[in-house]
């Protein structure tokens, strides 16, 4: 069962699609998803949300506002904080809901949302459980990473330039979420193995998706870092999926942030021989994050209420 959905973030309306197990108590659990870095909900994470839904939760997907078919201006901006208030006004909609518990929310995040769910962790006490796939942690450091010390320079540049044209005009400047050829064309994640999935993403489920974003959304990225709020997550159980290898989003940074969350609810998986786009691209990686997903979000949202499968007491 899905249901289109639609809620206010900030004076802008964001919306979204609801999926619901066709049966089951209710009210039922729910996670709350948004995607990554251009996303739109319908780009890998139905695949997810099925996964869920299959295991007796609900799921809601959402589309950031500025993206897909959520309102709001510049498009194609992304500013971390302002999606970090999509998802909690996200969880404000279905706690209102009564075929939902607003006592079991969990929320799942891929790459910029992964650290968008670190920081949700620690700062609204109606999350209950997290999932963070491949998260980005640290943006100015990955930037730098990935660009190398020349184009990092040039990047640099841009955001200089961008920043005292929007000053002078209001005019936001674009840049490419990935390119082909790097050498020649500055983007943001220069992978063509980006633009690859991308595109055939694209081509077959995700219509909706736009490869590129306003040069100040880069500019927010390199302030971004989720490590003062990961110390902050001290009772709510995390699940963290990291690549191994993986140089986009940075393994060794991610496993660093997980060692500062000093919750004893939480748990590393690597996988194995793997890249950070193998979790976009090859479906039977997709499934394993899934199922890992689903076995955690069961493991902290169902049984340890399942003596009561519907509304917990507090301190239960």
């Amino acid at each position: 069962m899905r249901e289109d959905v639609e809620f206010v973030s900030e004076g802008v309306t964001v919306r979204g699609h609801l999926y619901l197990p066709d049966s089951g108590p209710r009210p039922c659990p729910v996670v709350v998803m948004a995607g990554g870095w251009c996303y739109v909900k319908e780009l890998v994470q139905p695949d997810y949300a099925k996964a869920f839904v299959q295991a007796g939760f609900a799921a809601l997907v959402f589309d950031y506002r500025n993206f897909g078919t959520s309102d709001g201006t510049p498009r194609w901006h992304i500013n971390p904080w302002g999606q970090i208030e999509d998802y909690k006004n996200a969880i404000s909609y279905v706690e209102q809901r009564e075929d939902l518990d607003a006592e079991r929310i969990g929320i799942w995040g891929i790459s910029y949302s992964g650290g968008h769910v670190l920081v949700l962790a620690a700062t609204d006490p109606r999350v209950k459980c997290v999932v963070s796939n491949i998260p980005v942690v640290d943006g100015y450091h990955a930037m730098r990473l990935v660009q190398g010390s020349f184009a990092f320079r040039e990047l640099q540049q841009m955001m200089l330039e961008d920043r005292r044209t929007r000053a002078r005009t209001g005019e936001y400047g674009y840049l490419p979420m990935s390119s082909a050829d790097p050498k020649s064309v500055l983007s943001t994640w220069p992978f063509p193995e980006v633009t690859a999935a991308f595109e055939r993403l694209k081509q077959t489920e995700a219509p909706n998706h736009e490869h590129r974003s306003t040069v100040a959304s880069v500019e927010l990225l390199c302030s971004y870092d989720v490590s003062p709020y990961a110390r902050r997550i001290l009772n709510v159980p995390t699940l963290m999926t990291v690549a191994e290898g993986d140089d986009i989003t940075t393994w060794d940074d991610e496993i660093a942030v997980f060692n500062l969350i000093p919750t004893t609810k939480k748990r590393l998986f690597i996988f194995e021989a793997t890249s950070h786009m193998t979790l976009y691209s090859n479906k039977s990686r997709l499934e394993i994050a899934a199922a890992e997903g689903s076995s955690w979000f069961v493991e902290h949202l169902v049984n340890p209420y399942s003596k009561n499968p519907t509304r917990p007491t507090k301190g239960d």
